[in-house]
């Protein structure tokens, strides 16, 4: 699995705190923003290493919206 080990933000905290307030959050605090981006960028580099495997598996260069599919199951 892919680590994020470095505090790059590929995902916007402000697309995180949108998220939990369309779940309902009323108010939503930076360490719960910077939690939930942690934890997607987490699963989406797994999903990814998972896709690309399946891509070379398939003897393709190009990762398909199906790869993702089944590597996200």
């Amino acid at each position: 699995m892919v680590k994020n080990s470095s505090k790059k933000r590929l995902l916007p905290l402000a697309a995180m705190e949108k998220i939990l307030k369309l779940s309902g959050a009323e108010r939503v605090s930076d360490k719960a923003k910077e939690a939930l981006k942690d934890m997607i960028e987490d699963i989406a580099a797994e999903i990814a290493e998972n896709a690309v495997k399946l891509t070379v598996h398939s003897g393709r260069k190009t990762v398909k919206a199906g790869d993702i599919k089944l590597a996200a199951k």
